[in-house]
């Protein structure tokens, strides 16, 4: 009873009793729809210039499509919710169906299904609020080459879960902003036998369910700066952690920092994730390297972006971005990767606004990986054509 999740808990239980007891409700005012698709071409290098692949479930290549629709209602002045159903690489799910309860811009309440407060790129994370095809590395979710050996990105966006948080903006004059948000929420989960790894999917498949009863908190707080009229700059820092495993037994931790500057429309972001996750290790003849005796049953999974935007012309822009992973420890003897592997990927990509609502998208990608795959390749390259719209 005395864990920081059941305090959580306790503490969001009772803010929102005092919440629902505080307000008058109001009429309903409005309510809105939105949406957005993208379809995208994927040309992997490792088969479509000819390179031979290891296999063809190791990257998603050809056709891909990602739409979403979304509604938002204002049931009174401080109550309002929002559903949001998406479909992609794991078919039709439900991204979000919440309800907010605001007191005030530094008191709102969210109870449902949603994204937690994590990191920078999770507020853009739909294709169509960033300008190239997929998503940087540290949030990749399928669309990396090799995806199956590195388990997709450190955290794979997006990343919806049930839960409650409880967030807030405060101004200070007119030249700063303060954003923070605390949650707790089911958390990621494996199932398995030997759980070694997050099992991703798990989190998207309904009916969504907890394995293991006992919720994950996380945290994010970020500080704005205005720098003039056409100016302002983000500094931002986020964590989770919690229990995978049906026993919670085996824990993991996220963290994450995350800096952007805008210049009138030229915009630069930082951001670097890490993920520090134990795994079971009482089976070592699964993995490829002897279990340490000392602190040998977890490994580390680092991740970093730098993203440079900047129009060329009225309706086109230029996006250059450098992306990497690093992953030490041990791994499953079928692994390609080692106790220390790393993935390095530079792009340049091209995005022209044909109307207010119609996006297209064009990029260009050079890997290089420090293990050789089943034919010796370290270094891959692979493009992406796509287009996004929205309403």
């Amino acid at each position: 009873m005395n864990s920081p999740a059941i305090r959580a808990w306790w503490l969001l239980m009772a803010t929102f009793i005092f919440v629902t007891t505080t307000f008058r409700l109001a009429r309903a005012v409005d309510h809105t729809t939105a949406g957005s698709a993208q379809v995208d071409y994927h040309l992997a290098g490792s088969k479509g210039f000819g390179n031979p692949a290891s296999g063809n479930s190791d990257v998603f290549d050809g056709f891909t499509i990602e739409a979403s629709f979304k509604m938002a209602v204002d049931v009174s002045e401080h109550l309002s919710a929002n559903v949001k159903v998406c479909f992609g690489c794991h078919g039709l799910e439900a991204d979000m169906a919440y309800f907010d309860l605001r007191a005030a811009d530094e008191f709102n309440l969210r109870v449902g299904r949603f994204s937690p407060s994590f990191g920078s790129f999770n507020v853009r994370h739909d294709p169509a609020n960033h300008k190239l095809s997929d998503k940087p590395l540290p949030y990749d979710m399928g669309r990396m080459l090799r995806k199956n050996a590195w388990n997709n990105g450190v955290l794979p966006a997006p990343f919806p879960d049930v839960g409650i948080e409880l967030s807030g903006t405060h101004w200070f004059g007119e030249t700063a902003q303060f954003d923070y948000a605390a949650y707790t929420v089911s958390g990621f989960r494996n199932s398995g036998a030997n759980p070694t790894d997050l099992n991703f999917q798990e989190s998207h498949l309904p009916y969504y369910v907890d394995n293991n009863a006992r919720p994950a908190i996380g945290t994010r707080i970020a500080l704005t700066f205005k720098l003039g009229a056409m100016a302002d700059t983000t500094v931002g820092g986020s964590a989770m952690t919690g229990t995978y495993d049906h026993r919670n037994d085996l824990t993991y931790f996220i963290g994450g920092a995350d800096l952007s500057l805008r210049v009138e429309r030229t915009t630069i972001r930082i951001e670097y994730l890490l993920r520090r996750q134990e795994f079971d290790a009482s089976n070592p003849a699964l993995f490829k390297y002897d279990i340490s005796p000392r602190q040998g049953d977890f490994f580390a999974k680092h991740g970093a972006f730098i993203e440079l935007e900047h129009p060329l012309a009225r309706r086109l822009d230029a996006v250059w971005r450098a992306d990497a992973m690093f992953r030490t420890g041990n791994v499953l003897a079928s692994s390609e990767l080692s106790d220390g592997s790393s993935v390095l990927r530079a792009t340049f990509g091209l995005a022209l606004a044909v109307e207010r609502n119609l996006r297209l998208k064009c990029s260009a990608e050079l890997w290089q990986f420090s293990d050789p795959d089943a034919r010796g390749r370290q270094t891959e390259i692979s493009a992406h054509w796509g287009a996004v719209g929205t309403f």
